[in-house]
């Protein structure tokens, strides 16, 4: 393997669970809902997905488990905020920190366990193909999430352009009150964007701790949810967009480990901020251009809907 195969490599495992996170929330925020609880969804996903691999010894166990939960953790954000009328912004704070002091408690016998070869999730290799010098590994030797990770952006890109559902999503992240005169379920549909979001975010917390790093690490996540909800507002809700800037923020994360590995004469606390003042160097950039924000920003992004009114 060459040093820059090794880079390329790394690069990918590290911006997957960044585009699966951002991904499923851009969907949510698409339907005209802001949660802030990626974070914590995420969490719980990696903390139950080593779980379950580990007890079961099954990769396959815990990549359900991480869906599940990351599900289930979303319907009861949705049930605050879509069925009761909470606001939303504090619900997804509120959920984040319940993430991360669910997962400590969950996670505390599993803390320092190193995951069973059977119960990791592996690279593939596809014959003649994975052999390729270079182009092979990197192209054909990924594990099976990285390429369920661009398969969903295809599908998430094409269903909001080109189907029905996804003018549907759509209309009511845009004009909920027309949507709903109009004969759409607004609330249904929002439960569903919002547990859609909630499996990709479970599924990335999965990825962290089934393949990025295999064990359970206490708020192993890092601040990752809240650099995916930042990729959204990156990508101005564009799902093309979020791929190229998961990986690009994926590539600043590993530059500045493999700087601090070279020996590089910058404080490590420097390099180690380094995604953090990406996400913000991004956000002003963005910020700077009204005009496409203003176009793309769901209208309804954020506002409770309440039928009656």
């Amino acid at each position: 393997m060459t040093g820059l195969e090794a880079v390329l490599l790394t690069i990918i495992t590290a911006a997957t669970p960044l585009l699966l996170a951002a991904i499923g929330e851009l969907v949510t925020e698409r339907s005209g809902v802001l949660n802030l609880g990626v974070e914590g969804m995420m969490i719980i996903g990696a903390v139950s997905g080593f779980g379950a691999a580990y007890t079961f010894g099954s990769a396959a166990a815990g990549v359900a488990a991480a869906i599940v939960m990351g599900v289930g953790v979303a319907l009861l954000f949705a049930y605050f905020t879509q069925t009761l009328i909470t606001n939303q912004v504090a619900t997804g704070l509120a959920l984040t920190l319940f993430g991360l002091g669910l997962s400590g408690l969950i996670g505390e016998n599993f803390t320092g366990l190193p995951l069973p070869d059977p119960a990791k999730l592996q690279r593939l290799h596809i014959p003649l193909l994975t052999d390729i010098p270079f182009i092979g590994p990197v192209v054909f030797g990924q594990d099976a999430l990285v390429y369920a990770s661009v398969a969903i952006t295809v599908l998430v890109a094409w269903t909001l352009a080109r189907t029905r559902v996804g003018l549907v999503i759509r209309a009511t992240g845009g004009n909920h009150h027309s949507a709903h005169a109009l004969g759409y379920r607004v609330i249904a549909v929002r439960y569903a964007c919002i547990a859609f979001g909630g499996a990709c975010a479970g599924l990335a917390g999965g990825y962290l701790s089934l393949v990025y790093t295999p064990q359970w690490i206490e708020n192993m996540t890092a601040g990752r949810g809240w650099i995916a909800l930042a990729l959204v507002v990156f990508s101005t809700w564009a799902p093309r967009r979020v791929a190229v800037g998961a990986y690009l923020f994926g590539t600043v994360w590993i530059m500045g480990l493999y700087a601090q590995g070279a020996g590089i004469g910058i404080p490590p606390q420097l390099l180690s901020s380094l995604p953090y003042l990406a996400t913000i160097a991004a956000l002003v950039l963005i910020s700077g251009n009204r005009l496409l924000t203003k176009k793309n920003t769901p209208a309804c992004l954020g506002l409770p809907f309440v039928p009656d009114r």
